[in-house]
């Protein structure tokens, strides 16, 4: 159960002001229909987190477990640092994919965003870390659509009442002290 409700939470935190939901708030304000945003959003990210769920249990069942604590302790907080750095959608991304419908250009649209960012590469770390990909993938799913849904919904608005920098600063340290408690051996199997 930990490996869900931290990945959800740190995932919920760390997507606050970041591409995909700048991406959300586009799409929202570009299509104006919310449920296949949010379908495409859900399907995009539950195929993009499995694949780095998957990726992570590879990692667990094939690096040796010291070398793997410090590769996920210095991952953990190479992900703090990268999430103090604001996000910028990219246009070319918003236009892709506009034949497809309102879902399949949020499918698409998201899967790509994703492909790399701090969220999937978090979700490899924590599929290492908790060795639970299912609990982790459903976590990190969750987290996203936390942050994603009410964008989908409240558009702008919603942005300009929320303290980017605090909510960046809080997921930071979330990650650095994943990072911290996996280099020091600490457990991190804790709920908030």
């Amino acid at each position: 159960m930990s490996a869900f409700l931290v990945s959800t939470g740190v995932i919920a935190l760390a997507e606050i002001g970041d591409k995909t939901q700048l991406l959300a708030f586009l799409l929202a304000t570009r299509f104006k229909k919310p449920i296949p945003i949010i379908l495409g959003i859900t399907v995009a990210t539950l195929i993009n987190h499995g694949l780095a769920g998957a990726v992570g249990s590879w990692i667990t069942n094939t690096i040796d477990p010291e070398t793997l604590r410090w590769i996920l302790g210095v991952s953990f907080i190479a992900m703090a640092v990268w999430t103090l750095i604001p996000d910028k959608i990219e246009e070319e991304e918003t236009q892709l994919a506009t034949k497809l419908g309102v879902f399949g250009a949020t499918f698409i649209t998201f899967f790509l965003a994703e492909m790399g960012d701090k969220t999937q590469i978090a979700t490899v770390a924590m599929s290492a870390q908790y060795g639970d990909v299912l609990m982790v993938v459903a976590g990190t799913t969750l987290g996203m659509l936390i942050a994603d849904v009410p964008a989908v919904f409240a558009g702008d608005k919603l942005s300009e009442k929320i303290p980017m920098k605090l909510v960046h600063r809080i997921a930071a340290s979330m990650f650095a002290l994943l990072g911290v408690a996996t280099l020091l051996g600490v457990g991190t199997d804790f709920a908030f």
